[in-house]
């Protein structure tokens, strides 16, 4: 948790920046909010107890976190709102693929992204490109979001009823897994480029994955990767996972892949399915190719 990896920093808390979809980035200076990031460390102290007291601590933050977060889910499920939280390590496709979803989606959902990263408002200007309302929270050292600053996030969206919302959880595979969000379905996003390890190296991120995204499948036909071997060790951490394959930029060769020929599709059914509440299995070989 963050007492060990020493993310935690109480002189510089996490910044809240919101971006409407109809407003300018000279604006962004007018709705910034502050709040403290929960210390799992504080007083615990050092000797032979200090193991005991850091794991007590760690329990207290992580209930308090879960506490504010089910109230989050209550507070989303009233207004039939579904929050997905995408994580998955840096450099995996992010914020790419919400890009080409907003772009594939326009005018058939209501959309909005709450961005999550250490420092820059650089993902949210992007988003915000797209005509997607955005708040980026920074989080300076911290290497994951909270319910906390979810909270603050959808207060300052304020995502309509039957809208979907996506949170861009910071990239690191370890963190983000611990804290629940409120969110509706969590989602892994792994590309191909990182090899077929990483599930095993990896494995609380990817057991307790709703859907599994195989990303950049474009380039498989210029690297030494096993698709196959990754989604099984995928399904060796986590049996029941969803697993789709897609390419949210090109396919081989440069040209630009429409979301019959990307695995988009696939991944546009999935979160159908789950916004209205339905069975989102695939069946057993149906995963989304390229």
């Amino acid at each position: 948790m963050c007492e060990t990896c020493g993310c935690d920093d109480p002189t510089a808390p996490p910044r809240l920046t919101s971006f409407p979809a109809d407003a300018g980035t000279e604006g962004r200076s007018g709705h910034e909010h502050r709040h403290e990031h929960p210390s799992a460390g504080a007083g615990a102290g050092a000797g032979a107890g200090a193991g005991a007291r850091t794991l007590l601590l760690e329990q207290r933050v992580l209930a308090k976190n879960d506490e504010l977060a089910g109230a989050t889910r209550a507070w989303l499920t009233t207004r039939d709102v579904l929050a997905v939280n995408l994580m998955s390590s840096p450099g995996s496709g992010k914020t790419t693929l919400l890009e080409r979803t907003a772009r594939d989606l326009a005018g058939q959902w209501s959309l909005s992204v709450v961005e999550g990263d250490q420092e820059s408002v650089r993902d949210a200007e992007r988003i915000r490109a797209g005509g997607i309302p955005v708040v980026q929270i920074n989080t300076g050292r911290g290497c994951h979001l909270d319910a906390d600053m979810i909270d603050h996030a959808l207060r300052a969206l304020e995502p309509p009823r039957g809208s979907v919302v996506f949170v861009e959880n910071v990239g690191n595979l370890v963190c983000p897994a611990l804290f629940d969000l409120g969110e509706g379905a969590r989602v892994v996003l792994t590309s191909v480029t990182e090899g077929e390890d990483k599930p095993l190296k990896y494995p609380h991120m990817f057991a307790h994955a709703d859907l599994v995204l195989l990303t950049k499948c474009d380039l498989v036909p210029y690297l030494a990767v096993d698709v196959d071997r990754c989604i099984g060790q995928i399904h060796r951490v986590n049996p029941t996972a969803d697993v789709l394959t897609l390419s949210a930029l090109h396919l081989p060769g440069g040209t630009p892949g429409p979301p019959t020929e990307t695995g988009l599709v696939a991944w546009y059914a999935w979160l159908r399915a789950r916004r209205l509440g339905g069975d989102t299995r695939l069946r057993a070989g149906a995963a989304g190719g390229v």
